[in-house]
């Protein structure tokens, strides 16, 4: 049985390699993987925080899709498939003795290729929201950082028109150029109209849905349009007809060159999903979707029906970070925050000043981060550094989460990470303010299934390193002591040890603290 020969292959192997990372769920998840293979069954992994930020989990899946004798996929991103094509699989072909072809590339290499393809989650998504051929029906596929799973399905299913569009809707149609140029300035002027925010993209306002509506009604025939329009506008019918709108239309716009663009997803990703993953048996492996095994939440926004679930316990129980959160700072959203959470930041950076190592400050303000940057760099000088990845040994980098996120495999674990802000996702954001409407139109309950879920995935996945480092961490959002839904915050940060104080020994080197 697969499950047998891969368990014995991967457990002599880890025995002879001396100085290989440890991680104690190798020998089970290479088993589960296995087990998905031969019985063509869907699976859905959790392996934690730490051990996705660490990436040693991937030994498992790769020697159990190098020894199962059928063709399989591997869907990665660029760096994890550089980081399996020259560290994992030529580790582990020699000793496992697979000499199975690899391929790397946008599509399934031929009817007869029986051997193991890594491809990236866009042309992996794109084959099969398209039913092109890319990749046959049947062929087991091991999905790599599901985390982000839902970020890449969204960008894959949204469809733009683009400023270029509206010259070639004008071509295809010259009788109603005239009516097209004067919709085109219509919108052009109320879009402009917005205030400006920091992520210049706006929801279709009512008077600016009229005016689309009113160019709709006065084209010939919508069908032999170009087509970005053709798919537009069938979306955009359906969506104006008195029924709760399926998909979300926002606009982005570029105030200097005086351009804008329109954009729309759908708004429920399950039902676009739900027929992929009836084609082939996925294994799903991600980091920290969710508190309970079964992930019941991420399954359902992804149309994931019956799988089965496994999440490994968090092997750095005997680590816990240090972890500063203050019971006395005013709430983010009054206006005291922004002066006592810099106060508390200049605190932290002096009392911490002689310890060796990188300093992080994740501010997901856009305007609160910029003044953090330029406040701090006007006493600490050089040394702060705004989203940037070179940095001095005890540097202080300003960052937002998406930055830390896109950049922490490649900067040194911080020893000290301060957290100004829940990453709760913005309201301000025009398509979070879209899906919070969208939830409360089905009367469900917004924050509890969208807004926290995605803040603690968030969460735990940028404290990773520091825990790794064993760093401490400030979390100087007092929503964490005073609202309810901070004990399932310090739940998924757990294991953890409470500070109550600051004090120059905390971060003091234990090191030094023995040479003392």
């Amino acid at each position: 049985m697969i499950e047998a020969e891969v368990h014995l292959s991967l457990h002599n192997f880890l025995r002879s390699q001396s100085g290989f990372p440890s991680w104690p769920h190798h020998l089970t998840m290479a088993r589960l993987v296995a087990r998905a293979l031969r019985l063509g069954r869907s699976a859905l992994i959790q392996v934690g925080a730490v051990s996705g930020y660490q990436g040693r989990y991937r030994t498992s899946f790769v020697a159990s899709a190098l020894m199962w004798h059928g063709p399989v996929i591997i869907v990665a991103s660029e760096a994890v498939q550089q980081r399996l094509l020259q560290v994992e699989i030529p580790r582990l072909q020699p000793w496992l003795q697979a000499n199975k072809p690899i391929r790397t590339g946008e599509a399934w290499p031929g009817n007869d290729f029986q051997g193991l393809l890594l491809t990236s989650p866009e042309a992996w998504l794109k084959g099969q929201f398209t039913f092109a051929d890319n990749f046959p029906p049947g062929i087991p596929t091991i999905i790599d950082g599901v985390d982000d799973l839902e970020d890449w399905v969204r960008d894959q299913l949204t469809q733009d028109i683009q400023p270029h569009d509206w010259d070639q809707l004008m071509l295809a149609c010259p009788h109603q150029a005239e009516i097209i140029r004067s919709t085109r300035a219509q919108l052009t002027h109320k879009l402009f109209q917005h205030p400006a925010n920091p992520y210049e993209c706006y929801l279709i306002s009512q008077s600016e849905l009229e005016i689309l509506s009113d160019l709709y009604s006065q084209l010939d025939s919508v069908e032999t349009l170009p087509e970005p329009w053709n798919s537009f506008w069938q979306e955009f019918s359906t969506s104006n007809e008195n029924l709760p709108p399926s998909h979300l239309f926002w606009a982005t716009i570029a105030r200097r060159q005086g351009l804008f663009s329109l954009h729309y997803a759908p708004i429920e990703l399950g039902k676009s999903l739900a027929p992929i993953w009836h084609r082939q048996p996925v294994v799903l492996i991600g980091s920290a979707l969710e508190p309970e095994t079964e992930a019941s939440l991420f399954r359902q926004r992804l149309g994931l029906d019956d799988v089965t679930c496994l999440k490994f316990s968090n092997d750095h129980q005997g680590t816990p970070i240090q972890l500063y959160v203050p019971h006395k700072l005013p709430l983010p959203n009054t206006p005291e925050f922004q002066a006592a959470f810099i106060h508390k930041v200049r605190t932290l950076l002096c009392l911490s000043a002689a310890a060796p190592g990188l300093t992080l400050v994740l501010v997901g303000d856009v305007p609160l981060k910029a003044q953090v940057g330029a406040i701090l760099a006007s006493e600490f000088g050089s040394r702060v550094q705004v989203e940037k990845t070179c940095l001095d040994d005890n540097g202080i980098l300003i960052s937002g989460w998406e930055f830390w996120r896109s950049h922490q495999s490649v900067l040194p674990a911080p020893h000290l990470l301060i957290i100004a802000t829940l990453p709760l996702p913005s309201l301000e954001n025009p398509l979070v303010a879209g899906r919070v409407a969208h939830y409360k139109r089905s009367h469900q309950d917004w924050f509890r299934l969208f807004l926290l879920p995605a803040a603690l995935n968030e969460l735990q996945r940028a404290i990773a390193p520091v825990r790794e480092s064993q760093g401490i961490v400030a979390l100087l959002d007092s929503r964490v002591v005073n609202r309810s839904y901070g004990a399932q915050v310090l739940a998924v940060l757990s294991p953890l040890a409470r500070i109550n104080y600051l004090d120059p020994s905390l971060f003091s080197h234990p090191s030094e603290e023995d040479s003392g």
